[in-house]
């Protein structure tokens, strides 16, 4: 007896792949970030950090074995599963898997798209890392005020410190901010390895690479620290936390690459870029989940998300709404230039009903 399949992307009655080359737009936006990182490092004479090259090794390494680790992750589980530890059975599950699922079309989109979306988030990180030594103005105090006058005086950071509290709010909080970081590899790879539509694979991967890019750009648009750098005393009275300590983490970068021997630092504040991408999950979720339950789940974290970017101290309102923004913006293009009709009835739509 065969597994229940762990796919939770359903193919949808209303939608299909119309475009000739849905990779196109991934590669050609990869390959401009990318080339303008190079040419930005070496006018400013910076090497291009590799942000995770430390523990995880170089990238002529990394990328093939994230490939193959995603295709092992699918094959072995279900293979096993399905063997019931009987090996003639175990290699025909295999086998099977391998000729049903793993075609061509679906490894050239694994290969592509975990490659063109490591592309664009090195470049992003490393132009995210520059932008102190390109543009010195920062904004934060005109935000503030903005943030001010919409909540009649009050900063966003310490009314959501009074309405929640300081303590367990905090922990809750911190573990919703945190939990974004690993999310950002888990959800490419399981959109790309486990989408029984390829279209829709190709669709996330292209609308994160345009969210990562024009993140990057509003950062030198309108270059801030965030209120909780740049106003400490606003997030003084939480109990400390795993976000504070990363707060803390990025502030010592940040010293280090300024007047230290550091090659790297990560402080930029707009647009916010967990928002933006929070909410591209949900959106992609809405239109490509058939489960009701893991659509709500996104949607949830997105607002909790909103939340505790500014509970923290990261972002400024006028952050958040630009980070939604640039989600919407990333998901209609990437719906766009991967052959996907917005105007057609959503998938989860025909799955519900």
């Amino acid at each position: 007896m065969s597994a229940p399949s762990p796919a939770v992307l359903e193919a949808p009655t209303g939608i299909q792949d119309e475009a000739r080359r849905p990779w196109a737009f991934l590669v050609a936006n990869a390959a401009l970030i990318g080339a303008v990182t190079f040419v930005a490092s070496w006018l400013l004479d910076r090497p291009v950090a590799d942000p995770e090259g430390s523990f995880l090794g170089p990238s002529w390494v990394r990328l093939p074995v994230l490939c193959a680790t995603a295709i092992v992750v699918d094959l072995v589980p279900r293979a096993l599963w399905q063997g019931r530890l009987d090996p003639a059975r175990t290699l025909a599950a295999a086998r099977h898997r391998l000729r049903t699922h793993w075609t061509r079309a679906r490894l050239q989109l694994v290969v592509i798209g975990i490659s063109g979306f490591y592309v664009v988030y090195v470049a992003y990180r490393n132009l995210k890392s520059l932008l102190p030594l390109v543009r010195e103005v920062k904004y934060d105090s005109e935000l503030r005020v903005l943030d001010q006058l919409l909540l009649l005086g009050h900063d966003p950071a310490t009314l959501a410190q009074d309405v929640l509290g300081t303590g367990l709010s905090a922990h809750v909080l911190s573990a919703v901010y945190l939990a974004y970081i690993p999310l950002v590899a888990i959800l490419v790879t399981v959109w790309l390895v486990w989408s029984r539509n390829i279209a829709h694979g190709w669709w996330f991967v292209t609308a994160q690479g345009i969210a990562w890019t024009l993140g990057t750009v509003s950062y030198y648009l309108l270059p801030t620290l965030g209120p909780g750098i740049m106003y400490p005393w606003l997030t003084s009275d939480l109990t400390p936390n795993s976000t504070s300590d990363l707060m803390d983490a990025l502030v010592y970068s940040r010293h280090g690459f300024l007047w230290g021997e550091g090659d790297y630092q990560g402080v930029a504040g707009f647009a916010s870029l967990h928002t933006a991408i929070a909410l591209l999950w949900a959106l992609m979720a809405q239109h490509t989940v058939r489960s009701r339950v893991i659509r709500t789940v996104f949607w949830v974290n997105f607002a909790a998300t909103v939340v505790a970017t500014l509970y923290f101290g990261w972002h400024y309102i006028a952050d958040d709404l630009a980070g939604a923004a640039i989600a919407v913006i990333a998901f209609r293009v990437a719906a766009r230039v991967t052959g996907h009709d917005l105007r057609r009835r959503a998938p989860a739509e025909v799955a519900t009903g």
